[in-house]
């Protein structure tokens, strides 16, 4: 019994290990994948939408985006609108 269980495996073909077709079969389906997903986006493209964005839209109805960029400003500079900023604190009295 032991003959059978020490048999070489030197001779073997090498599709004959499980490991080659671990090693290749991964990168191959991920490949397979790939064709598929671009003949599924070549075939089925998005519709053109005739809709005015979002932003030209609130752009007409007066909002604007004045607090985000105040927001970008504070944390490229630091500093605070003028509108945030706190009054100066007035020295206690003794």
């Amino acid at each position: 019994m032991n003959k059978v269980l020490n048999v070489s495996k030197e001779g073997q073909p090498w599709w004959r290990f499980g490991l080659v077709w671990m090693v290749v079969g991964g990168p191959a389906v991920v490949v397979v994948a790939g064709f598929i997903t671009f003949y599924i986006a070549a075939t089925n493209p998005d519709p053109v939408l005739n809709v005015t964005p979002r932003t030209a839209m609130q752009e007409r109805q007066g909002i604007t985006h004045v607090p985000a960029m105040q927001g970008r400003n504070h944390a490229a500079t630091g500093e605070l609108p003028a509108a945030l900023q706190a009054p100066a604190a007035e020295p206690t009295k003794p």
